[in-house]
């Protein structure tokens, strides 16, 4: 019900927003506002993106529980397709989640309500039968390249076995 709701409010929104700033600028100054805030929330998105990407990444090396990288990267790809969206709500609720503290301040309340089991990582210094590593010892049976084969040139495969 919240669902559909949602998506009969926010068009109906858009709509007025664009009725009202459209009466007040005119048309080239709305449409200008809907192109800029396009192109510089696509420039913040990619800055943020890759910003909690290396949170990802350091997270994941230092074996730290990944979920709030993960979030934060979730609400950063929403906000993205929220600025996209061509409208002045959109925009605003698109840039609120691009700013840090409120994406915190959601990730909390989401928290709240969702109960996770917990984060359990398998050291890479624990060694043994279960440890899921593999120790295996390897020979190199390509052998040397013929001499009548020019060089980048692969083999026919007739020989192979």
């Amino acid at each position: 019900m919240w669902l559909l709701l949602l998506f009969i409010a926010v068009p109906l929104i858009e709509i007025a927003l664009f009725i009202q700033v459209g009466g007040w600028l005119t048309l080239w100054p709305t449409l200008a506002i809907v192109l800029a805030t396009g192109i510089i929330g696509t420039v913040l998105v990619k800055q943020q993106g890759l910003r909690v990407l290396n949170d990802l990444r350091s997270s994941l090396q230092d074996m730290r529980d990944p979920l709030s990288p993960l979030a934060h990267g979730a609400m950063i790809l929403f906000a993205g397709a929220l600025l996209l969206t061509p409208g002045f709500f959109t925009d605003a609720v698109g840039f609120l989640l691009l700013v840090p503290a409120v994406r915190r301040l959601v990730v909390r309340s989401l928290a709240a309500r969702v109960s996770a089991t917990g984060f359990t990582a398998q050291h890479p210094s624990r060694q043994g039968p279960d440890s899921g590593a593999i120790d295996a010892d390897y020979t190199d049976v390509t052998g040397p390249q013929p001499q009548n084969q020019k060089p980048g040139q692969k083999p026919s495969g007739w020989t192979e076995h």
